[in-house]
C-alpha cells in the first residue's frame, strides 16, 4: 500500500474531534496526488458531506469554471480542505477540530510536495500561510512558506453570495497562471 492510500484510509477512520459524530462522509480530497499545484478551502459543505468529494456543489462548480478560464481542471491539481468533516450548519472550524486535521493536511502536503498552494478562503490562508491574514487585501498575492508558493483567492462561496469580488478574482486567476507556467511542468491554456 503506497504512503497516500495509508494516509487517506488512516484519515477515513478518523474519530479525533467531535465532526466524527455528525458527518456522513470523510472529505479526503480529489485530482491527482502527484500534481504540482494544491487547492485547500475550508470544510466540506453538506453536498461534499453527503458524496464525499470536495467542492461539488455551487461554490463548486464555480471552482470548476475558475480553473477552466486558467487551463486547468480537476485532473491536473489535487483539492482538499483544512478541515475533512463537515462542520454543521458551515459554520467555521473550530480549533479543536483544525487542531485534529492539521497532521492529515501536513502529510498531504509533505506526500505531493507541491510548487504552488491556493487557499480558498481567509480560513485556509489563516492555517496556511499567516494567522492574520486579510483576504481582502492580500488575496492574489504569493508567499513564499517552505520553498512552496503560496497565494490565497476569494472561496468560490464568497463570490456566489458577492459577485462584485469576481473581476478581482479573474486578475487573481492570471497571476496564478502566469505563476504555473514560471514553475510547473504543465502549462495551462492561454485565455480565449
Amino acid at each position: 500500500m503506497s504512503e497516500w492510500e495509508a494516509l487517506r484510509q488512516q484519515c477515513m477512520s478518523c474519530r479525533a474531534c467531535a465532526l466524527a459524530e455528525t458527518r456522513t462522509n470523510v472529505v479526503f480530497g480529489v485530482g491527482t496526488p502527484e500534481a504540482e499545484v494544491l487547492f485547500i478551502g475550508e470544510g466540506p459543505g453538506a453536498n461534499e458531506d453527503a458524496q464525499g468529494e470536495p467542492f461539488v456543489g455551487r461554490a463548486g462548480k464555480l471552482l470548476d469554471d475558475m480553473l477552466a478560464m486558467i487551463g486547468l481542471d480537476r485532473t491536473k491539481i489535487y483539492i482538499t480542505n483544512s478541515v475533512k468533516c463537515r462542520p454543521p450548519q458551515n459554520r467555521d472550524p473550530l480549533n479543536t477540530e483544525k487542531d485534529a486535521c492539521r497532521g492529515y493536511l501536513k502529510r498531504q502536503i509533505e506526500l505531493m510536495r507541491p510548487k504552488i498552494i491556493v487557499c480558498l478562503g481567509r480560513i485556509s490562508a489563516a492555517e496556511l500561510i499567516k494567522e492574520d491574514f486579510k483576504i481582502s487585501q492580500e488575496h492574489g498575492q504569493f508567499f513564499e512558506k517552505g520553498g512552496i508558493q503560496m497565494m490565497a483567492l476569494y472561496h468560490p462561496a464568497a463570490l456566489l453570495r458577492d459577485p462584485r469580488k469576481k473581476p478581482e478574482t479573474f486578475e487573481d486567476l492570471k497571476r496564478l497562471q502566469q505563476k504555473i507556467r514560471e514553475l510547473c511542468d504543465h502549462t495551462p491554456i492561454e485565455y480565449a
